[in-house]
């Protein structure tokens, strides 16, 4: 399955699809990145994973995402944009977006009020665009720091899944709990029917 996205439609016309916390400060730096030791959920990173869009929800939320971060947009450049990501041969999305539905999507955007930021994960660690680190390094580190707490949240086991992901290796529990050092009940007692379902997208896509 190719993971190619055609970014330069959104670098060329300066269209933001990534931002680091903005007002929240992280417990402590490193050369590689940022550790936030109660989370941010303001870190926005749209196509960061080699994962592409697979429902319905999670675009409607990508959509939403961009219309945020890039306030200066009017109606007509959004509805292009949106219409560039829908597109499945643009390398965003995995299935079909009709026309209506298309339509259906941007005007639900279009209503919410852009000074609410659109509900995101809560992110523990997050790492420099020029951190130089391999996705095998993120991963070590993301298990070595998280394992500290002994405690393993939902978007903690979601960040493990998409750095998995990237690394073409099939997900599985027994996996995720090696990697945070805990038991397999601890995973998945902390898992969601959400992550459940992603989990399930995200090897369906190897």
């Amino acid at each position: 399955m190719s993971h190619d996205r055609k970014l330069e439609y959104l670098n060329k016309n300066r269209i933001i699809y990534r931002q680091n916390p903005t007002t929240d400060k992280p417990t402590q730096r490193f050369d590689w990145g940022a550790y936030y030791e109660n989370g941010t959920r303001q870190c926005y990173e749209l196509f960061r994973s080699k994962a592409k869009i697979t429902t319905y929800k999670s675009l409607k939320w990508h959509l939403y995402v961009l219309w945020y971060l890039n306030h200066q947009m009017d109606q007509d450049q959004f509805i292009n944009v949106a219409r560039f990501i829908c597109n499945k041969d643009n390398g965003f999305v995995t299935f079909n977006v009709s026309e209506q539905l298309l339509q259906s999507m941007v005007y639900d955007v279009s209503l919410q009020d852009l000074e609410e930021p659109p509900i995101n994960k809560n992110r523990k660690i997050i790492f420099n665009d020029n951190s130089g680190l391999t996705l095998n390094e993120k991963l070590s580190i993301v298990g070595r720091i998280v394992g500290k707490t002994k405690a393993v949240s939902e978007s903690d086991i979601y960040e493990a899944m998409l750095y998995m992901h990237d690394l073409e290796t099939k997900i599985t529990i027994t996996k995720l709990a090696n990697h945070f050092g805990c038991t397999t009940r601890t995973i998945h007692r902390n898992m969601n029917n959400e992550l459940k379902k992603e989990k399930e997208l995200l090897n369906q896509s190897l």
